[in-house]
């Protein structure tokens, strides 16, 4: 074999580095500080969101350690890992939605568009609009269809009806299901199914054009129907908007996002380009999770 033969071979392989405790994930379930894995691919992109040395507590438990990372700005980011591996409580510290709980506690710093987060001179309400949020669970209010999508404009004091119908639709349209609602936009929003209701919940958080929208397991409790139609929706919007989305399937991470970072017992794991991740990652530890040996 020759020189560039052997590189290109070891290239293909995903390396299992060590701690004094065994494999990586070995080292890191025994209290060891391991280094992330980041890919050279996310320094040549324009970051909308960045994320240093972030740390996260709940009372004395620690649930997130020292993450570090860039979310590139019109992308589609997926966190991808075990159940508790601290993902969603990424995701929730974003918008800062974690202040509810007491017990927690914070350290390092997030910045949206060179902006800190998590400075004391925030007005973290006027943050969240900056954010939009999808849930797992699916909660249109208990309102019509078109006032739960102009819903952040009548809160910001819109009364003009040619703006607001003009939203109305564009987030409908974005949202993938405006032809299956035009006509029934008075009707409750919760009259309709699972499916239309998480569409019509993502409607209503880019009707008010946030820097970045925030997904929380959105087809978790959909069928595959309804999946496949969410999924189209995020291929549609990436590019007009960031969208940072935790999932546990696997597929769906592949399929939707171009970027993924495997995240395990709060800390990050590997970060780079999906395509690689998923085909070629430099950890075996991560091969191991996207194969499913794992997790």
């Amino acid at each position: 074999m020759t020189a560039e033969t052997l590189e290109q071979a070891q290239a293909r392989t995903p390396v299992q580095t060590r701690g004094a405790s065994g494999t990586r994930l070995e080292a890191i379930a025994s209290g060891e500080e391991v280094r992330s894995e980041i890919h050279p691919q996310l320094k040549k992109e324009d970051n909308i969101l960045s994320i240093e040395n972030f740390n996260l507590w709940y009372g004395r438990a620690q649930a997130l350690h020292d993450i570090s990372m860039t979310v590139p700005k019109g992308k589609v980011t997926a966190l991808v890992g075990p159940s508790g591996c601290g993902k969603s409580t990424l995701l929730r510290s974003v918008n800062r939605l974690n202040d509810l709980i007491d017990i927690v506690r914070i350290g390092g710093e997030m910045t949206l568009n060179g902006s800190s987060i998590y400075s004391k001179n925030v007005d973290v309400i006027e943050l969240r609009k900056r954010m939009g949020m999808v849930f797992q669970k699916s909660n249109p209010f208990p309102m019509s269809i078109y006032e739960n999508v102009v819903y952040s404009l009548r809160i910001d004091g819109e009364r003009n009806k040619k703006v607001l119908d003009e939203v109305c639709e564009r987030s409908l349209r974005g949202a993938a299901i405006w032809d299956e609602v035009k006509d029934r936009l008075q009707d409750s929003a919760l009259g309709l199914s699972g499916g239309q209701q998480q569409r019509i919940c993502i409607a209503r958080a880019i009707a008010a054009e946030p820097e970045v929208l925030l997904m929380d397991e959105p087809c978790s409790a959909l069928d595959p129907i309804a999946t496949n139609k969410i999924e189209d929706m995020i291929d549609a919007l990436k590019g007009e908007y960031t969208i940072l989305i935790v999932t546990h399937n696997m597929q769906q991470a592949a399929r939707s996002s171009d970027y993924t970072a495997f995240m395990y017992l709060g800390r990050l794991i590997e970060y780079g380009p999906t395509d690689t991740i998923f085909q070629n990652p430099r950890l075996i530890e991560t091969q191991d999770y996207v194969t499913g040996r794992f997790g």
